[in-house]
């Protein structure tokens, strides 16, 4: 199993922590990074050796302050893989999309991402 991967907050970039073991993938803050594969590559890549033995549940916990184009891409992909890893059923898999109650622009993308995965998408609403 992988061990651990904990990226620290930048301006640009999301803390990233995910815990192969608890089927944790926690991406939270601004990702506006200059370079998203750079970024996102080291991540997609624990996460496709991470669906070969999965833990029996995941939570893909995303609580962004914005997002960049680049960055929706390399999230939307994450998704997908994790999806075809809950339609597997080897995983059950959730995503927790977190939002700023007055951040509707934030609700509506995690609106727009459950419409394109087949699995269960939580919409989480925090306090500003």
């Amino acid at each position: 199993m992988d061990p651990l991967l904990e990226l620290s907050p930048t301006a640009k970039t999301p803390a990233v922590n995910i815990d192969p073991a608890r089927g944790l993938f926690a991406i939270v803050g601004c990702s506006i990074p200059e370079n998203a594969d750079r970024f996102y590559s080291p991540i997609q890549d624990l996460a496709e050796r991470y669906v070969l033995a999965p833990a029996p549940r995941t939570t893909l916990r995303i609580e962004l302050t914005y997002f960049n184009s680049s960055s929706s891409k390399y999230l939307l992909d994450l998704m997908k893989l994790l999806a075809d890893l809950h339609a597997s059923g080897r995983s059950n898999v959730v995503v927790e999309w977190w939002y700023t109650k007055d951040d509707l622009d934030m609700k509506e993308a995690g609106e727009d991402y459950r419409s394109l995965v087949d699995m269960p998408v939580k919409m989480k609403v925090r306090e500003a």
